[in-house]
């Protein structure tokens, strides 16, 4: 398998990994714990999910002709905490993802050298895609982080478990040596 295609595959793989993770962490919360903010400078996690949308709507729509930043983006409102209902959130959050996925679906290899801009950086189609790697899981880990802090003890791990690691290795090099990405046991394991 050529280079270019392994990559894309391993960060569609990637960027579905995470979005199993963040709607693994909102499915275990009331739906009003979506709302709430410790304080005027924290994001709840609603707040968080509105601002990624944005970002991928104005990132991924017409990913190769125009820039990144759109102008009907306003980003400084998507901090602004206006959702009422979790059906808002998850609409949301699914709006982004999917414009992502269908970029990233319409791509093919020979496409990752070209050079696309974001606020008129270029950047090569890789270089933004990793940008968004980066981006994404970042606030996806804030959304689990406080997502477990309003859980507290009632919080499902959505990775290996405290005082679970020994065994978890243990059935891992129990198997023969493979090559797979590490999201394919992840992704079942969330499922």
């Amino acid at each position: 398998m050529e280079a270019n295609t392994t990559y894309l595959e391993s960060v569609k793989k990637q960027f579905l990994y995470y979005k199993m993770l963040g709607e693994k962490a909102m499915d275990q919360l009331e739906p009003e714990q979506l709302f709430a903010a410790l304080n005027d400078d924290t994001n709840s996690i609603a707040t968080i999910v509105k601002h990624i949308s944005g970002n991928m709507l104005s990132r991924w729509t017409d990913f190769l002709t125009t820039d990144g930043e759109k102008e009907w983006r306003n980003r400084d409102s998507e901090f602004e905490n206006d959702l009422q209902s979790k059906e808002e959130v998850l609409h949301l959050w699914n709006e982004g993802w999917n414009c992502l996925e269908n970029a990233l679906e319409n791509l093919i290899p020979e496409q990752l050298s070209d050079i696309i801009y974001i606020r008129n950086e270029g950047h090569t189609v890789i270089e933004a895609i990793n940008r968004q790697l980066a981006h994404y899981p970042y606030h996806v880990g804030q959304i689990v982080f406080y997502a477990k802090q309003l859980k507290n003890s009632e919080w499902t791990s959505l990775s290996i478990p405290k005082n679970k690691s020994e065994n978890y290795n243990a059935e891992k090099f129990a198997k023969e040596k493979e090559i797979k990405n590490f999201t394919d046991d992840e992704l079942k394991r969330l499922k």
